[in-house]
Order: structure tokens, then sequence, then C-alpha cells
């Protein structure tokens, strides 16, 4: 089992910047891959970005494409995830998952066995 708690959100104007972290524990973080998910009011949950075990190898939606970037702290367990640049049709939950599949770079939410409880993000425009 893998535990993930999510914080760092909030109420950010349109133009700033936040930065949510993902803590894992119970097994050995470097042997999950990451992602990164949210979900807005109304609609389905969404990918946004996502990185294996290795941290050089990560991989974006489009729409967050150069204003986010996911990183991960092998050592400390977490993975973080730097938004610029926010939009207020960035608002939503933001959720963390991890995949088993430490070589992923999954886009589908079926890929991730393990979630977080998510972290609200709220941008006003």
């Amino acid at each position: 089992q893998v535990q993930l708690v999510e914080s760092g959100g909030g109420l950010v104007q349109a133009g700033g910047s936040l930065r949510l972290s993902c803590a894992a524990s119970g097994r050995t973080f470097s042997n999950y891959a990451m992602g990164w998910f949210r979900q807005a009011p109304g609609k389905e949950r969404e990918f946004v970005a996502a990185i294996n075990w290795n941290p050089v190898n990560t991989y974006y939606a489009d729409s967050v494409k150069g204003r986010f970037t996911i990183s991960r702290d092998n050592p400390k367990n977490t993975v973080y995830l730097q938004m610029n640049s926010l939009k207020p049709e960035d608002t939503a939950v933001y959720y963390c998952a991890a995949s088993s599949k430490r070589w992923s770079l999954d886009v589908d939410l079926s890929g991730y066995g393990y979630w977080g409880q998510g972290t609200q993000v709220t941008v006003s425009s």
C-alpha cells in the first residue's frame, strides 16, 4: 500500500503561481511512477502531468505544457507540481496518484492504483 497526501492548494489570482506537494509513505517511493490529475466541478478527472521513477522523464497535458512542471525528490518521498501563469480554467481539485509501473508515463486514470485525497486550487480572474 502507498499512502499519498497532497498539500499546497489555495486561492490565487490569474497569472500567479502555486506549488503542490504530494508526500508518499508505505512503500519504496522510487518504485512508483507518479501523476497529477485534476477535476473541475461537473467535469471528469483529467490528466495533468506524469513523471516516472527517473526524475528526468516527464509528460504533460497540452493545456499545461510550458506553465506547469512536475518533479520528484525520491529521498524525500515527495512529488511536486509547480504551477505558473495560472488561469481561471485551472481551477479544480488536484490529485496525485501512484503507479506501480515505475517506467510508465500513463495519462489514463486506470494506470494508477493509489490516489491522494486531493487539494483545491482556485484561480480568480
